[in-house]
């Protein structure tokens, strides 16, 4: 059904008034509020068209943007549909990046104004003084919400409207940013609620509990779509905690999980309890990215399947491929059939489709006469690199796949130069571009290597300068000069000294060949493990 998001919200409260649609643990939100909170639809909605109100009045509407750093908190969800119903688009802002990142994702949205958390606003006010022409600053719970800059545009907000900017990494040095429509937002959950099989969605019944965050798409695109379309309650918390993630889902009456594959990993090293059998509670897991070696463990030891899906921002639902009907073959990181709605390729280096079970890049795009629909809209200021992207008609994914013998397809690796690292996407480039001044450093070249809990990690090769010793002092040295100027998980969580870097007969880093190298350097005493220091900022507001 065409609309907006806050259309979504105005037909779901009318249809579910008193249901939740929010609920935060007690634990997950003791910082900011005592006890738990719950949010039904009808509240919801009346809070959101005041604050709405107060965003007209104050000159905010089509064609602007403004930035929420709001964490996992409630006031995200009614900042956002406020300024949805407004006409406004949003630009979600992971306050855990350094005050130079989000500087200039203020700066390449060109977002009027930045609403954040009370204890936030020094992150926020660090952030606009390294900025020429900082946006305008308001918090929360502020009535007085500072006028907009320029007028709004004078149209009726709709499907093909702007929602939302979202940054993601690519093989780029900066992130792009994701220009996502009404349309983007509103397919999504129609997707969510019609998937049936194994994910089938009770309107009304389901609670759906995620520690994802809500910059990213699974958490704002798929968990909070699936869940307004149907009028389910999302059980949202700050963060992952593994130490109390099973108290807060049997807590919090959840039904559904939102994992990656990080998570299954750390739950599984955790002692096993009597009471781990959660079948009768938990339908079902919606993630990816799970070690194809835990799968089966976890689901024997837990009881309930855990669905894999592949998707990425750029794709939205349009391109969205999902295990949810049998058989799913566990443990081979198969994410299922596309469905008719979803038309692919797999081909190789050149260009051309392979066949059989040859793995090959994947390609995308909706059947129909829109081969975009359900996609994003574009990348912000880089036309070149949505082209790009769209080659021939399809979207390209960067990822290698496999289709077994009954058409299923399976995750086989990234051709694209970036590291998967517990469910963030980190482009190599951005992390050299860290550390290409570094005293220690002559040459360097940063690539992945697989680890065990969290996917990926990143991984620094470097050629040390003339004289400089190759201990874990100047590892350290270097991965203390990426956290001043990066977010903590970009940071390299390996330093391995080496006498040369491979390269091509043009000097370019042989990537590919140091991606195969990099578990043998990993293993050599030339590398120092750095992994204990890449540790989430006590400082930093949840939540």
């Amino acid at each position: 059904m065409a609309g907006t998001v806050h259309h979504v919200l105005a037909r779901s409260a009318a249809r579910f008034p008193s249901r939740p649609f929010l609920h935060i643990p007690a634990a997950a939100c003791s910082g900011y509020h005592a006890g738990s909170i719950e949010i039904s639809y009808a509240t919801l909605a009346t809070r959101v068209d005041e604050l709405a109100a107060l965003y007209r009045d104050a000159g905010y509407g089509a064609g602007q943007r403004v930035a929420l750093m709001l964490a996992n908190r409630p006031a995200f969800f009614e900042h956002w549909l406020a300024l949805n119903a407004a006409g406004a688009s949003v630009v979600p802002v992971n306050a855990e990046q350094r005050p130079a990142e989000i500087a200039w994702q203020l700066e390449h949205s060109e977002s009027c104004l930045l609403v954040c958390l009370d204890d936030l606003l020094p992150v926020a006010q660090q952030s606009l003084a390294l900025m020429t022409a900082p946006p305008a600053l308001s918090t929360e719970g502020n009535t007085a919400i500072p006028g907009a800059p320029h007028p709004a545009r004078t149209e009726e907000p709709g499907s093909h409207s702007e929602c939302a900017l979202l940054y993601t990494s690519g093989s780029t040095g900066k992130p792009k940013g994701c220009i996502l429509n009404n349309d983007y937002f509103t397919r999504f959950g129609e997707w969510y609620a019609g998937l049936g099989g194994l994910c089938a969605l009770r309107p009304g019944e389901e609670r759906l509990i995620t520690p994802l965050p809500l910059s990213h798409m699974n958490a704002m695109a798929t968990s909070a779509m699936g869940m307004l379309e149907t009028g389910g309650c999302i059980v949202q918390l700050d963060r992952f905690h593994p130490s109390s993630w099973w108290d807060a889902v049997r807590s919090s009456g959840a039904t559904v999980v939102h994992y990656l594959g990080v998570m299954p990993a750390i739950l599984l090293g955790m002692d096993s309890s009597p009471r781990d059998d959660f079948s009768a509670q938990l339908r079902f897991g919606f993630g990816a990215g799970i070690n194809p070696r835990h799968h089966a463990p976890f689901e024997a030891r837990f009881g309930f399947p855990l669905i894999e899906a592949w998707a990425m921002t750029e794709t939205g639902c349009g391109g969205c491929i999902i295990a949810n009907h049998q058989p799913r073959h566990v443990g081979t990181s198969c994410f299922g059939k596309p469905t008719a709605a979803v038309e692919y390729l797999l081909v190789d280096e050149q260009g051309i489709e392979v066949t059989g079970e040859t793995p090959g890049e994947l390609l995308v795009r909706a059947s129909g006469p829109d081969p975009r629909a359900g996609f994003f809209a574009g990348y912000l200021k880089n036309s070149e690199a949505t082209d790009e992207a769209w080659a021939g008609g399809w979207l390209h994914t960067g990822d290698v796949v496999r289709a077994g013998p009954d058409g299923a397809l399976h995750f086989v690796d990234r051709r694209k130069n970036v590291i998967r690292r517990s469910g963030e996407n980190i482009a190599a480039l951005e992390v050299e571009a860290a550390l290409a001044d570094a005293p220690q450093i002559a040459q360097l070249v940063v690539t992945a290597v697989d680890d065990e809990i969290r996917g990926e990690e990143v991984m620094a090769c470097v050629v040390a300068s003339a004289g400089m010793p190759r201990n874990a002092e100047t590892a350290r040295a270097i991965q203390q000069r990426a956290l001043d100027a990066l977010v903590y998980f970009k940071a390299p969580g390996y330093v391995v000294f080496l006498d040369e870097i491979p390269r091509t007969a043009s000097q370019k880093p042989q990537r590919g060949e140091i991606r195969k190298l990099a578990p043998g350097w990993r293993a050599s005493t030339a590398c120092i493990d750095l992994r204990e220091f890449k540790r989430r900022p006590k400082t930093s507001a949840h939540g």
